[in-house]
């Protein structure tokens, strides 16, 4: 892998701690601004929401900028905003610096997967994005405990105070390893974005991302709330869990892209009817502390899993359906993920606040999985309906 990928995993691994921290935080912060849970878990919905509606629109507005320079401001944006969530003497203040960083999120990671996959021959592109996409995971196994614990120790706003210390050196990464002459697609015009919003094919994928996506979020929002109302573990204890979640996140974003370099849909059909049935598993395993462990690890290992591949079938897609408007599919399949963040936080919030209580957020987690295991075999047959003889396989 060349060296320009590990300066995209570098800002990857910033951008992502500050995105999921806030999950081991909702606690703290509900304590401290004296808010409810669901109130809190807001919070991940804002700034999914800001990374779903700032990533299409500022990566097409952004389109005539060098590739180096674009992403040197974005990390800079993602400073700010982290200094200005940091600050924060209320929630509307934390929700403002949240929404500066989703904005900086979402156009690095629409821009920054089309740069992963053209700085690598073909058969590795679904590795490259998932090297680069490998920041985040990483960042769940080190950043977010560790985060989490300095949260807990020096209260949450010291949390963003160090993640911002993270973008300065994600910024120092990109100056120095990313070459000043980066390739890059056309600026789509207008037409072309009407285009790819228009594409069945594509809002069909777009839809296996926020619905697979969007399960898993239902109940990692609220993951350290159940692991202490309902699992039993302590407060600091639940560092060392999610450093566990996180490391079974890890390997499983790997082996997602090897399995996906090859057949994306069929991949994909396998990790979201495994992921949906763990998660309805945890459903009934979360009160047992070793069940729920164990269960924990498989959900780490297959919610992230599906990452490289939906993220490399959009750019195939788009190649193929779409070809001046590359990036702002893949602008759209990063709002996909966040929108489905959003959603799946904002469920999780109404199941929280509901009758059914924490404990069933993973049940509700699975169904939304499992209508995304609907889409991709619809997806996966259209594929075949329309290839042709002597193709080389294609995305299904």
């Amino acid at each position: 892998m060349p060296l320009a990928l590990f300066a995209l995993t570098i800002a990857a691994y910033a951008i992502g701690t500050t995105e999921f921290v806030i999950v081991g935080l909702l606690p703290t912060v509900a304590n401290d601004l004296q808010i409810t849970l669901p109130l809190a878990g807001l919070i991940v919905s804002i700034y999914a929401l800001g990374v779903t509606f700032g990533a299409p629109v500022l990566t097409a507005l952004t389109g005539r900028i060098a590739r180096k320079p674009l992403l040197l401001g974005l990390m800079a944006l993602f400073v700010l905003g982290n200094l200005v969530a940091g600050l924060a003497p209320s929630y509307g203040m934390l929700l403002v610096g949240r929404i500066l960083s989703a904005f900086a999120h979402g156009v690095f990671f629409s821009v920054g997967a089309t740069i992963a996959a053209d700085l690598v021959p073909e058969n590795r592109r679904a590795s490259a994005i998932a090297m680069m996409f490998m920041g985040l995971t990483v960042a769940i196994v080190t950043g977010v405990p560790l985060g989490t614990l300095i949260g807990q120790t020096f209260g949450w706003r010291a949390t963003f105070i160090a993640v911002s210390g993270l973008g300065v050196i994600a910024f120092l990464g990109i100056l120095a390893l990313l070459p000043a002459k980066l390739s890059k697609a056309a600026p789509a015009s207008l037409m072309d974005q009407v285009r790819v919003l228009g594409s069945g094919r594509l809002l069909l994928v777009f839809g296996m991302t926020a619905f697979g996506y969007g399960g898993t979020f239902v109940t990692f929002t609220y993951l350290a709330s159940m692991l202490q109302d309902i699992t039993g573990f302590s407060a600091g204890s639940v560092s060392l869990v999610l450093v566990l979640y996180g490391l079974a996140i890890a390997f499983g974003n790997l082996a997602g892209g090897r399995i996906a370099d090859r057949n994306p849909v069929k991949a994909l059909v396998w990790l979201f009817a495994l992921q949906a049935l763990a998660l309805a598993m945890f459903t009934f395993t979360a009160p047992y502390t070793i069940p729920a462990l164990a269960t924990l690890v498989a959900l780490g290992f297959l919610s992230f899993a599906n990452v490289p591949g939906l993220q490399l079938y959009v750019v195939q897609l788009a190649k193929r359906t779409q070809p001046g408007a590359v990036d702002v599919a893949s602008a759209l399949n990063i709002a996909a993920f966040n929108l489905g963040i959003a959603g799946g936080a904002w469920i999780g919030g109404l199941v929280v606040a509901s009758p059914f209580g924490l404990g069933s957020t993973p049940l509700f987690g699975a169904v939304l999985v499992a209508v995304a295991l609907g889409l991709t075999l619809v997806s996966g047959a259209l594929d075949r309906s329309t290839a042709t003889p002597g193709e080389p396989a294609r995305a299904s």
